[in-house]
């Protein structure tokens, strides 16, 4: 059985949760908001360089749910 990998990300008021095992690498997160998402770089998500309305946005398309979140205000049992 794989082992769950998961690493978050926050800008203190939305935690984004992504899970590399489950990625599909449709790379609909890089096309959609290429400022926040590059595989080049290390660590690949650099959060501050979105709103969270257009994270929010851009997560809840990525076809695979390897990127998920949480606001910080809520249980964040992702």
């Amino acid at each position: 059985m794989e082992k769950e990998i998961r690493k978050e990300y926050t800008n203190g008021e939305l935690t984004i949760v992504w899970q590399p095992n489950k990625c599909t690498h449709a790379a609909v997160c890089v096309q959609t908001l290429p400022k926040v998402y590059n595989p080049a770089a290390k660590p690949w998500i650099t959060i501050g360089n979105a709103t969270t309305e257009e994270l929010k946005a851009q997560i809840n398309k990525c076809p695979s749910g390897a990127l998920s979140y949480y606001l910080s205000n809520e249980d964040h049992n992702v």
